[in-house]
């Protein structure tokens, strides 16, 4: 145990799949638990989101670092006895199924509860497990549309967009982690584990409680905050700024040679500007866009206004800032090949023991074997498609 690896010694078991679930469950081995990714014979459908390497993909390699993979056909009888004898003296249960589906299957909370009293169940759904949308299946654009998200995401097109990451899966994984590690702090004072039950839906509108709450005080109005502020575009490229000082407005105009913008009494105040929006903003952009991005930024530094260029991801991968930080650790992934993994806040660098994602079923006569099978029975199952070994 120690700072580096706080969960060393407790056993995850881990059957959801995509990114909310998988992901949380990835953050609990990085922290040292014992993770096992229970999932069907063909693999997870993670594994197929986006382009294909080898039975993995971008999303499950990252979801799946530092886990063991045991595949097993849940929809048999043996297959749900191997998975109940790995449940036995669990820690932590994830599961990410429509609501009634766990159930089904024979793994509810009660059920996993009786298995292992001390086990902390979480269970991540798209709307929740109520209320009339319950049952919908839900993937993250569908949450950053229904959740308000994408309203507040308006382009100059005057179209809604969706944030191009999976913003609500990760951010419903990250809450999921946080109750998970919480729920463990105090179990040392309880005599059984807990059920935790969080939803897409919930991560979303938690991830955007500060602008939910300023629509709500302004029934729907779009407010204006600041003027100048955003994205705009220069001769070769685009670039945000934000405005928070009122003495930066005549700085900004100077460098953009409009001085009698910057000088003109009725641009001094913020609220000025804001009232004034129409008028400044169109100045403003087309000077932008008569600048290359090399002098704006040298400029903008000078003045000291917060800015900076719009970069893409292979820009900001390369960028000395990011290099000489150490934010990106390269790992050689079989199948895959070189790829950038952003280290976890408050942990070590990835390195060669958790910086693996399994291949479908890669340890299930491993894991088997632990929980006593003889290897005639798991080469038994094999054949008769109730595990990959």
């Amino acid at each position: 145990m120690g700072y580096d690896a706080p969960f060393e010694g407790l056993k995850v078991v881990d059957i959801s799949q995509g990114v909310s679930g998988p992901y949380a469950g990835m953050l609990m081995a990085q922290y040292g638990a014992s993770v096992v990714k229970v999932e069907p014979l063909e693999g997870e459908w993670g594994r197929f989101i986006s382009r294909d390497y080898d039975k993995h993909s971008a999303f499950s390699v990252t979801t799946n670092l530092g886990k063991r993979s045991l595949a097993l056909d849940l929809k048999s009888e043996e297959g749900k006895e191997a998975l109940r004898k790995l449940i036995n003296d669990a820690d932590v249960f994830i599961e990410n199924f429509r609501p009634g589906v766990t159930d089904r299957l024979g793994f509810s909370y009660d059920e996993v509860s009786r298995i292992s009293p001390k086990a902390i169940y979480l269970s991540v759904s798209g709307f929740g497990n109520g209320g009339p949308m319950r049952e919908r299946p839900a993937m993250d654009p569908v949450l950053q549309a229904f959740s308000g998200l994408m309203s507040v995401n308006m382009g100059e097109d005057g179209i809604p967009h969706r944030v191009g990451v999976v913003i609500c899966d990760m951010a419903t994984a990250l809450y999921g982690f946080q109750a998970l590690s919480t729920a463990l702090y105090a179990r040392r004072d309880e005599e059984k584990g807990c059920l935790i039950e969080t939803n897409l839906m919930q991560g979303a509108a938690c991830l955007s409680a500060i602008r939910m709450m300023m629509v709500s005080l302004e029934q729907g109005a779009y407010v204006v905050g600041r003027v100048p502020a955003g994205v705009f575009e220069a001769a070769d490229g685009y670039l945000t700024i934000l405005m928070y000082r009122d003495e930066e407005f005549p700085k900004l105009c100077d460098l953009l040679d409009l001085p009698e913008l910057g000088a003109n009494q009725q641009f001094a105040t913020n609220a000025q500007r804001v009232e004034h929006e129409a008028e400044i903003m169109p100045a403003i952009r087309d000077a932008f866009k008569r600048k290359p991005l090399s002098e704006l930024t040298a400029k903008l530094t000078e003045a000291r206004i917060l800015h900076e260029r719009v970069n893409d991801f292979i820009e900001f991968i390369d960028h000395p800032q990011v290099r000489e930080t150490g934010l990106i650790s390269w790992l050689d992934h079989v199948g895959v090949g070189r790829v950038p993994v952003p280290n976890i806040p408050g942990l070590k660098p990835f390195d060669a023991v958790n910086a693996k994602s399994p291949t479908i079923g890669q340890h299930s006569r491993e894991i088997l074997t632990e929980l006593g099978y003889s290897e005639s029975e798991i080469s038994d199952y094999a054949a008769r498609k109730i595990t990959l070994a």
